[in-house]
């Protein structure tokens, strides 16, 4: 097995340990879960904040939500297309925010807080973050592109709409688990987003 992909064995043990464990998860059940000694965690990795970086890293990668939108077909009705992408982007942001309070819990942090850290740090920090900006753009251009027969249909162009789709969807998932009875649906969401806020089948009065 390459350097490579003991690394990747080892950060696919972890992960799944920081989401059940957060903080409290030892290298020790780590190398447990990967099925090897201990020092041979930190023969792959400099130390422990360098594993758990790492695996935000790894968990930002959105191949396969990317893979999942363009295999959604353009022959099913539009808002049943952006409903799956809705349920699939609302479940890569699930899994990354999970992870990443995990691991402020054990004290690791995307971006450090010292203003004054070495270049290196602030570079090591931004790292992650970097990473997850590019993949949230990877899932941007394929919504676009799921979007693209829709163009004539559209107010804006398909990019535009798929970066509308996915502010809602964001600003949707940070209510957090404790307003998730309160937060819409996927298809609710996706109405709002086609149609706007406004109900133009209803006979009420109003000020509009």
């Amino acid at each position: 097995m390459s350097v490579e992909e003991r690394r990747e064995s080892i950060i696919a043990a972890t992960i799944p340990l920081l989401l059940e464990r957060g903080d409290a998860v030892t290298t020790s059940q780590i190398a447990a879960a990967a099925g090897i000694a201990e020092g041979t965690v930190f023969r792959a990795f400099r130390d422990k904040h360098d594993l758990l970086t790492s695996c935000l890293r790894v968990a930002a990668r959105s191949d396969a939500e990317v893979e999942r939108i363009a295999g959604i077909r353009t022959s099913l009705p539009l808002a049943e297309r952006m409903t799956t992408v809705s349920e699939v982007v609302g479940g890569y942001l699930d899994r990354i925010w999970r992870l990443a309070h995990a691991l402020r819990s054990a004290g690791v942090h995307p971006q450090p807080e010292d203003a004054h850290a070495d270049r290196t740090a602030r570079r090591e920090h931004a790292e992650p973050r970097n990473e997850m900006e590019r993949n949230m753009q990877r899932v941007a251009a394929a919504i676009a592109d799921l979007l693209a027969p829709e163009a004539a249909r559209l107010r804006v162009a398909p990019p535009q709409a798929a970066r509308l789709l996915l502010g809602l969807i964001f600003a949707n998932r940070m209510q957090g688990e404790s307003h998730a009875a309160e937060r819409p649906s996927a298809e609710q969401l996706v109405d709002v987003f086609l149609h706007g806020a406004i109900d133009t089948t209803s006979t009420r009065g109003g000020n509009g």
